[in-house]
């Protein structure tokens, strides 16, 4: 069994209440989710099952999508309302004019702060432990690029938007930086992922959903490994070139149709359908290697249930 689950979370578990219940349900050990949601936090969790796993990097690199609510005048230690309350200032000056001012700061490529309630670890811990212990680390401003941000509901103290924005974007980091930009304090209230990646609300399911199939003995509705990566560029393999690839050979270009492939693509390598490698194209290997391919990895053609 391998493959990815797409997850509507519910709010109040954690991603990795999400992992334990799918390897509860599979039976399969190996299992990751792509991309961390607080407990706060609802929406799209892509869940990896099997050797899928190997495939995390590359399904958490998209970019995502969120709709949040903050709420002005009050800042919280988390930057979110599961926080300490920190401050709580006037925010009767910021009318709609003023906010829109305000995000048009925060369009493109930014920097943010890391907040100290999150994953990130200082010397292999995680820095929500530090943080519980009142501890507060130097951390590093990271870019981050903001696509798009549309106010649903601007109705102070509380505005609901949606955000489209790059891996590794804080939300919560987000709506606090908005509030110390407006001069008033904010912090986020609510948190939906509405899609991460290629993967949306369409093709999600709530754990009721899933327990349901469980129940009824029919199969978790998983996706395949090629349907994990369908955004990238196919290419079909067989006959000699699959059993080089298989030992990570490189294909050549005269073996296949690379028509529309710019050098630094990353591609799929398919045989009957299936996932078997994935790479990154490289015409003429720049003398380092055989091949016009970069090969990253390669999978088995006969499932492993891991």
């Amino acid at each position: 069994m391998n493959g990815v689950l797409i997850v509507d979370k519910p709010q109040g578990v954690t991603s990795f209440d999400i992992v334990r219940q799918v390897r509860r349900w599979s039976k399969i050990r190996r299992v990751g989710h792509a991309g961390t949601l607080d407990p706060l936090a609802t929406g799209v969790l892509p869940v990896a099952v099997g050797w899928e796993t190997r495939l995390v990097e590359y399904i958490m690199a998209g970019d995502k999508t969120y709709r949040a609510t903050l709420q002005l005048g009050v800042t919280t230690d988390s930057q979110d309302s599961e926080g300490q309350i920190q401050e709580e200032k006037d925010w009767q000056h910021v009318d709609r004019a003023a906010f829109d001012e305000a995000v048009a700061g925060f369009l493109g490529e930014i920097e943010q702060l890391p907040p100290m309630y999150s994953a990130l670890k200082k010397d292999g811990k995680p820095l929500y432990q530090l943080a519980r212990q009142g501890i507060v680390v130097e951390r590093q401003l990271r870019p981050v690029h903001i696509d798009s941000l549309v106010i649903d509901d601007f109705a102070p103290p509380y505005v609901t938007f949606t955000v489209r924005c790059s891996k590794g974007t804080y939300i919560r980091t987000l709506c606090h930086d908005l509030g110390q930009k407006l001069d008033c304090g904010a912090h986020m209230t609510a948190l939906r992922r509405l899609s991460c990646g290629q993967f949306d609300e369409t093709v999600s399911y709530t754990l009721k959903e899933l327990q349901e199939l469980v129940d009824q003995g029919k199969p978790l509705p998983l996706l395949s490994p090629a349907e994990a990566l369908i955004d990238w560029p196919a290419l079909a393999v067989s006959g000699p070139v699959l059993e080089r690839l298989q030992d990570g050979v490189a294909p050549n270009m005269a073996d296949l149709d690379v028509s529309g492939l710019a050098a630094g693509d990353q591609v799929r390598f398919l045989s009957a359908g299936a996932l078997v490698a994935v790479a990154r194209f490289a015409p003429g290997g720049h003398g380092k290697r055989p091949g016009d391919f970069e090969v990253i990895k390669v999978f088995p053609l006969v499932e492993d249930d891991g």
